[in-house]
């Protein structure tokens, strides 16, 4: 069979339609519905606790809806059991998820369940080793919850900063894993707090049919094929964190049906993958900041593949070896990314600080200046800030100045 062949240009259209910016955002108040709908197109937003601008699940939204409510986000993620529209699991990294995909990751909750493995050994040997404290723990959360990890009675000291959780973590975490508890809410500095997943779910979810481990993963393959518009088996794969035999076997699977074509991209050394029902839009016209955990960009090797850009987040990177900042966005102009920016958010006198403003290679300047203040401007405003602290230094800081 004769491969189609598309442009790299091409290519990045399609991603960019799927990801829900080939259409133009709101013209006025969003609403409920903007949100759950941009979730559902997305398949999922990754969670992190980083806060320099603001936690990485909110973003996305702003990309892609501009200056909407966050408190909508909450509601759905967190509310009253009557408003939940979102659940927490393991999907690409911790995510939050429809509730239509909860039966997606049943398979995925009784492997860990079953001790198989799937990623989580810590967890698993932790399981072996101390299978009577965790029923303790159930016993616990029974009795007294929902509950956080520092509110058990005996949950143990912490083995270290960051990951080294203490005992009662490590047990909360293994139940999350499991399916038996889930986030019922969020407090303080993000902490989740755990409850039995019966009591913070709207029983018809639960009530769903279970489908087997092929059936869901082809459906979530599906489903990352739509989100992404064209795409590797590796993209495809990483999307959900499937495992490598599991997804070759269901792409040939998908393939077979139809429900994805196989296509050569230009500059690809890899087959790609074409979702059907996908846009083909000739132009794309766009603006945003995007986050370092965007669907759009998380998966490195496809944004350079994309965009010709190399990206990394440098959190984690001494001081002296930061080549663009701490918190740094890319910056989406049209169908390219022409910028990047070092943002933080300074609450206590109501800025925006931009650090730095880097250009890309071949962008001009004068024409990426203008969009770049307004969208900062937007992001201020949907941030609750006053001010925008452009920079003085580059030729991008001097002509947004």
């Amino acid at each position: 069979m004769r491969l189609e062949k598309l442009s790299v240009a091409r290519t990045r259209r399609i991603a960019l339609a799927a990801q829900g910016f080939g259409n133009p955002r709101p013209g006025g108040a969003t609403h409920a519905g903007h949100v759950r709908r941009m979730i559902e197109r997305l398949g999922l937003l990754q969670i992190d606790s980083v806060n320099v601008l603001a936690r990485a699940h909110y973003l996305p939204l702003f990309s892609r809806l501009g200056n909407y409510r966050a408190d909508h986000l909450d509601r759905a993620a967190w509310g009253r059991k009557s408003q939940r529209r979102l659940f927490e699991f393991w999907a690409h990294e911790a995510s939050l998820l429809p509730l239509s995909s909860h039966p997606l990751f049943r398979w995925r909750m009784q492997r860990a369940a079953m001790d198989a493995g799937d990623g989580k050994g810590k967890l698993h040997k932790f399981r072996r080793e101390k299978a009577g404290y965790i029923d303790e723990v159930r016993r616990e959360l029974a009795d007294r919850g929902p509950l956080a990890a520092s509110e058990l009675s005996n949950g143990g000291a912490r083995r270290g900063p960051w990951w080294g959780w203490n005992d009662g973590k490590l047990a909360l975490e293994w139940l999350f894993f499991a399916g038996e508890v889930t986030t019922a809410t969020r407090r303080g500095t993000f902490e989740r707090v755990y409850d039995f997943t019966d009591r913070v779910l709207p029983a018809d979810v639960l009530g769903l049919a279970t489908p087997s481990a092929e059936q869901a993963q082809r459906q979530l393959l599906r489903i990352s094929a739509r989100a992404l518009g064209v795409a590797s088996e590796t993209d495809l794969r990483d999307y959900f964190r499937l495992g490598v035999v599991d997804t070759k076997a269901r792409l040939a699977e998908l393939v077979e049906a139809g429900d994805l074509l196989p296509v050569q991209v230009e500059g690809w050394s890899k087959p790609g993958y074409l979702d059907p029902a996908a846009r083909q839009p000739r132009r794309i016209e766009a603006r945003a900041l995007l986050a370092p955990f965007d669907p759009l960009i998380w998966e490195r090797a496809r944004t350079h593949r994309l965009f010709d850009f190399f990206y990394r987040i440098e959190i984690y990177t001494p001081l002296a070896k930061r080549k663009h900042g701490y918190y740094v966005l890319p910056f989406l102009l049209d169908d390219r990314l022409v910028a990047r920016v070092d943002l933080k958010a300074d609450r206590g006198n109501g800025r925006l600080l931009v650090h730095a403003a880097h250009l890309e290679p071949g962008a001009e300047p004068k024409q990426v200046a203008v969009p770049l203040r307004e969208e900062l401007r937007l992001m201020a405003d949907w941030l609750g800030l006053s001010d925008v602290s452009l920079p003085r230094a580059g030729a991008l800081g001097r002509a947004m100045r």
